[in-house]
C-alpha cells in the first residue's frame, strides 16, 4: 500500500486508539466482570482462600431478581416523565419568545437562560439543597411572615420533583440554544409570505417554526432521554441532605455503592451492562418511533 493511501489510516488512528483504551476496553471489561465471581474456600481465611472464578449468567439473574434495582429504574423513569416534558417544553417556549419579532434584549435573555448551564451539577445541586432546607432557606422568613409554614421539600412526596428541578434549571439553557440555533437558520422568506397571508406571530410558530425545527426537537429528545436515564449527581449530592433520598436511589447509585460500598464489583459491573442495554433499547426504540411517526422512515 502506498504512502498517499496510507494518510487516512494514519489521521485517524489516534482517535481510534483513544476509542478503543478509553471506551471499548473499559466496556468490554466491565462485560467480563459480569461474568465472574468471588469463591470462597473453608472459612475465607487465608491467602488462597478467595478466588476469582467464572460463574456464568448469576450476576445477571441476581440483578434481574433484585427488587431494589427495578425500583430504582422505575423511580428513574417516573423523574424522566416529569423532567422531560418540562425542561423541553420551556427550552422550546424560551427559544421561540426569542426568535420572535417582537423580543427586546435577545442577547442578555440568551446569555440569563443559558448561564445555569454553566454551573457545575454537585454546585447546582448543592445551591438548591439548602434552598429546600427550611433552616437555612431564604425562603423560610417569607414564609413565617405570611403565617405559613415552609413545606418539606424532601418528603416522599415532593422528592422527586425537588429533584427534578436541578436538572430542569440546568438543562433548559442548553436545549434552548440548540433550539434557538435552528430557528435562527431557517430562511425569513417563509416567515415573510406567512405574515404576508395574514398569519399571527402564534400561527407562524406553531405551523411553521415548530414543524421546521422538528430534528432539533428529536436530538435534544435524544440526548435528554439518555442523560436522564442516567441521572447520579444530582440525587447523589442532594442525599445527605434528605432522609428519602437513598444510596440506591437511581440505577448508577446502586451500581456505585455495589462497587465501592459493598464492594461487589461482579454484580455492580452486571447491573451496568443491564442498564446500558436499557437505555440503548429505550433511545433506538423513541428514535424509530420518532422518525416513523414525524418523518415518514421505516
Amino acid at each position: 500500500m502506498s504512502r498517499q493511501k496510507l494518510v487516512p489510516y494514519a489521521a485517524v488512528a489516534p482517535a481510534t486508539a483513544l476509542f478503543v483504551l478509553f471506551f471499548a476496553a473499559p466496556i468490554g471489561y466491565a462485560a467480563y466482570m459480569s461474568f465472574r465471581g468471588i469463591h470462597v474456600k473453608g472459612l475465607g481465611l487465608g491467602p488462597h482462600a478467595r478466588r476469582e472464578v467464572w460463574v456464568g449468567w448469576r450476576n445477571y439473574s441476581s440483578a434481574l431478581g433484585d427488587s431494589e434495582f427495578w425500583h430504582s429504574v422505575l423511580r428513574t423513569l417516573a423523574y424522566g416523565a416529569f423532567l422531560l416534558p418540562v425542561m423541553l417544553g420551556l427550552a422550546l417556549l424560551f427559544a421561540l419568545l426569542l426568535d420572535s419579532t417582537r423580543a427586546r434584549l435577545t442577547r442578555f435573555a440568551r446569555i440569563a437562560i443559558f448561564l445555569p448551564y454553566g454551573v457545575p451539577v454537585v454546585i447546582s445541586s448543592l445551591l438548591w439543597g439548602f434552598l429546600y432546607l427550611p433552616t437555612v432557606s431564604p425562603f423560610q422568613p417569607l414564609f413565617h411572615l405570611l403565617g405559613l409554614k415552609m413545606p418539606d421539600l424532601f418528603s416522599n412526596s415532593t422528592v422527586l420533583f425537588s429533584v427534578a428541578n436541578v436538572g430542569i434549571w440546568g438543562g433548559t439553557g442548553y436545549n434552548m440554544i440548540v433550539i434557538y440555533t435552528s430557528l435562527r437558520s431557517l430562511p425569513q422568506e417563509v416567515y415573510e409570505a406567512a405574515r404576508l397571508d395574514g398569519c399571527s406571530e402564534t400561527q407562524i410558530a406553531l405551523r411553521i417554526k415548530v414543524p421546521m425545527v422538528l430534528p432539533a426537537l428529536v436530538l435534544t429528545g435524544l440526548f435528554s432521554v439518555i442523560a436522564t436515564l442516567q441521572v447520579f449527581s444530582e440525587p447523589t449530592v442532594l442525599q445527605p441532605l434528605a432522609k428519602t433520598i437513598s444510596t440506591t436511589w437511581t440505577p448508577l447509585m446502586k451500581i456505585s455503592n455495589d462497587a465501592f460500598a459493598r464492594n461487589d464489583l461482579y454484580s455492580a459491573a452486571a447491573e451496568a451492562v443491564i442498564v446500558a442495554v436499557l437505555i440503548l433499547g429505550l433511545s433506538f426504540s423513541l428514535l424509530r418511533f420518532v422518525n416513523k411517526r414525524a418523518f415518514g422512515e421505516n
